[in-house]
């Protein structure tokens, strides 16, 4: 049978391109190292101790959790934050974020002590890409129309906070959560990764079903796209706190454990 030019090059690049998804997809479900350290950042409407919840059982199964205080200024200064932390790890790091720390994952996860990606309800670009515009794809979700602005500096309103951020905590839990909010610089939201560490690191996602601050179809998306092992979750965006015990087990399963 004759191949013509045109049809040649389809089947090349369509070759290409499989490829491409296929190594993809090998990277991010490879075997990870073992590791006993696990660095976990927070998101924008937080501070670390978001991550109270999942630190208390990772120590009792015998791990070195520590969480990042992401200055939440710019993109730049918050990576930093991360990989300072990466830097006094002695072995093997399992590197989690959640929600838009999972910016500071991609691009701060090539670093060479981290084994695994793990992202919680997190953002997931690939790099050089406007998360914002990706966002856009997808209907909008309600929490997004909570924030408020003291200049330069954003937050979420109370009622946003708990009906969008952390619906389904207990109004009192959701209360202190609110209180420990860190705001935002709007500097931040315009930065770009460079990095896109999930093509090359073993990648977990979880998945929030009822999440009114990330469209859960765009975590679905991003999750597909790197090729990570997935779960769902019947949750709000706050899974690591409404769902600690599976988040801290992806979280181990990362590390090369069951």
């Amino acid at each position: 049978m004759m191949i013509n030019r045109r049809t040649f090059s389809t089947a090349l690049l369509a070759g290409a391109a499989a490829s491409l998804i296929s190594t993809r997809g090998m990277a991010a479900m490879a075997q990870p190292a073992k590791a006993r350290n696990v660095v976990l950042a927070h998101g924008l409407f937080a501070d670390g101790s978001c991550w109270t919840e999942v630190i208390g059982r990772l120590q009792a199964a015998g791990f070195n959790a520590t969480a990042v205080q992401n200055p939440l200024t710019t993109l730049p200064e918050a990576v930093a934050s991360v990989q300072k932390v990466l830097d006094r790890q002695d072995g093997p790091t399992v590197l989690v974020g959640h929600s838009f720390s999972g910016m500071l994952v991609t691009e701060a996860g090539v670093h060479p002590r981290v084994s695994a990606l793990v992202y919680v309800a997190a953002r997931a670009p690939d790099a050089g890409e406007d998360y914002t515009a990706l966002a856009k794809t997808y209907p909008t979700p309600p929490a997004s129309a909570g924030i408020v602005f003291d200049g330069d500096e954003g937050r979420l309103s109370e009622e946003a906070f708990l009906r969008d951020f952390a619906g389904d905590l207990p109004e009192a839990k959701a209360k202190v959560l609110y209180a420990v909010q860190q705001p935002f610089h709007k500097a931040l939201l315009t930065g770009k990764t460079t990095q896109a560490a999930w093509r090359s690191k073993p990648s977990w996602y979880a998945v929030s079903t009822e999440d009114r601050t990330i469209n859960p179809d765009l975590e679905r998306f991003m999750a597909k796209r790197m090729g990570a092992k997935t779960i769902e979750l019947k949750s709000s965006h706050l899974s690591l706190i409404s769902h600690p015990d599976e988040i801290t087990q992806m979280i181990i399963e990362a590390a090369g454990g069951r």
